[in-house]
């Protein structure tokens, strides 16, 4: 079994950038390194003024760079490219798809470091370069970088596999390649939405305040795994019920539960013929005793 720890840099972060750097290690199951691959790539879209603020790699540096399957970087990659091979990525999604995008399809089993922190750090900070600091792994840097002659520039991708190399052999001091495997399958339960109309809100109160845009959510087919498990979690322990307003009409804005105290003729004509949520739909029938 080889480890495969990794790291990519990138033209940006749209739909239609590519890889511009791709690094990683070969480590054995002591987490032995035994070979280092890092080489710049030659993607077929330029790399934009925010990806160079980033990591620094500008459209000059990689003008003579060979295209990404020419690379013995990526020709390694596949050769290991086998179930037997674990792949060990901080955010593992980004990487998967940038090097889909390659045409590549991972066989490896994969750790998401960044998905294992958020289940067994309570600090809330998950990012590679925070627990760097946080768990002292540059103090231990200099070491690797002096043995195998490597500078270490924060967001550089060999750099970022360094400290991903000592962030995996901080968490297995703590936990079998078995369980980070399982710990990066697990689904994460998230306090807050941090991306969509309500980034940074808290689950539970958008539950509350807005259940026809959390209903949708749950019909959505792009949803991601972590918020369905989230809103499934927070649904159980509601201590007050959903707030269903009309979004149109004669009563927009008013709660269904005050319209059906001053004129519940029209609470049941909306609920004959006004499009809403299954779950407003279903507190209708209830007030109206259908």
């Amino acid at each position: 079994m080889k480890i495969v720890i990794l790291d990519t840099e990138t033209t940006g972060i749209k739909e239609e950038d590519r890889i511009c750097q791709l690094s990683f290690i070969i480590a054995n199951q002591k987490l032995e390194i035994e070979e280092i691959y890092n080489e710049l790539i030659k993607p077929p879209v330029p790399i934009s003024y925010d990806a160079m603020a980033i990591h620094h790699i500008t459209n000059e540096d990689i003008q003579n760079a060979l295209p990404i399957e020419k690379t013995k970087a990526y020709q390694k990659l596949i050769e290991l490219n086998k179930i037997e091979n674990i792949l060990v990525i901080h955010n593992a999604e980004f990487d998967i798809k940038m090097l889909q995008k390659e045409g590549f399809t991972p066989n490896f089993r994969v750790i998401d470091t960044f998905r294992v922190l958020k289940h067994i750090l309570p600090t809330g900070k998950f990012s590679l370069q925070y627990n760097r600091y946080a768990l002292g792994l540059y103090k231990k840097e200099s070491e690797i970088a002096n043995k195998y002659n490597i500078t270490i520039n924060p967001h550089d991708a060999l750099s970022d596999v360094i400290v991903l190399y000592l962030l995996l052999v901080y968490l297995k001091e703590q936990y079998s390649f078995d369980e980070l495997i399982e710990l990066t399958q697990k689904p994460i339960l998230q306090e807050k939405f941090y991306m969509g109309k309500y980034k940074f809100q808290k689950i539970k109160d958008v539950i509350i305040k807005h259940p026809d845009y959390i209903e949708n959510l749950l019909h959505t087919k792009d949803t991601p795994e972590d918020i369905i498990y989230s809103i499934n979690h927070y649904l159980k322990e509601l201590d007050e019920p959903m707030q269903f307003r009309f979004s149109v009409g004669k009563y927009k804005g008013m709660l269904i539960e005050d319209v059906a105290k001053i004129d519940k003729e029209y609470l049941k004509w909306a609920y004959h013929n006004m499009k809403m949520g299954k779950w407003m739909r279903e507190r209708i029938k209830e007030l109206l005793s259908l």
